[in-house]
């Protein structure tokens, strides 16, 4: 049987040792987050959703990665910083990783290996705006870009991804939480 992505080491923000273990029998929405993206204001949606839905169960994980056109450039602590001062970001956030290429954190591995597709839920796919900005997509199944969202069960399976611009108040991601939190 193969690692459950809960198993899998990670470090905290503050480096210390740790994994998604901690968080067993929650629903997790995992995150790859960036503090100089167009995308960043979704730390505020993030961060209300947790708020929303944690008593209930929600643990947001935020993996900062500086994989797309540089946009997480700092350090640990500058990320908690910025997080913490510009949005209130009281949800767990995590060491900085690589989460595409041959250096790929083992948990990003495992959550993309669980869900290789990414669900969009815009009207023009994310992987299309890259394409009109210039920019060339990752091959599926790698990550399109910063704040690709994995949804994983109180049981670490992960259940669903959801593309970059799935904003934290999209129909269908809080459907697919509100879903996952149902279940006992």
């Amino acid at each position: 049987m193969s690692t459950s992505v809960l198993d899998i080491p990670v470090r905290k923000i503050t480096g210390a040792e740790a994994s998604l273990a901690e968080f067993k029998g929650k629903v997790l929405l995992v995150v790859n987050v960036a503090s100089k993206c167009g995308l960043t204001p979704q730390y505020e949606g993030l961060e209300a959703l947790y708020k929303q839905y944690r008593d209930k169960g929600l643990v947001i994980a935020g993996f900062p990665a500086n994989d797309f056109k540089e946009q997480e450039p700092g350090t640990n602590e500058e990320i908690q910083s910025f997080c913490t001062l510009n949005y209130g970001v009281d949800f767990p956030m995590f060491d900085k990783i690589t989460v595409v290429g041959d250096h790929k954190h083992p948990l990003y591995a495992a959550l993309v290996a669980a869900q290789p597709k990414a669900v969009s839920v815009s009207e023009v796919p994310w992987r299309e705006k890259l394409k009109g900005y210039g920019i060339t997509p990752n091959p599926e199944p790698e990550l399109l870009w910063n704040f690709e969202k994995f949804l994983v069960s109180r049981s670490g399976e992960v259940v669903e991804r959801f593309a970059p611009d799935t904003t934290p108040d999209s129909p269908a991601l809080v459907a697919a939480i509100e879903r996952e939190l149902a279940k006992p």
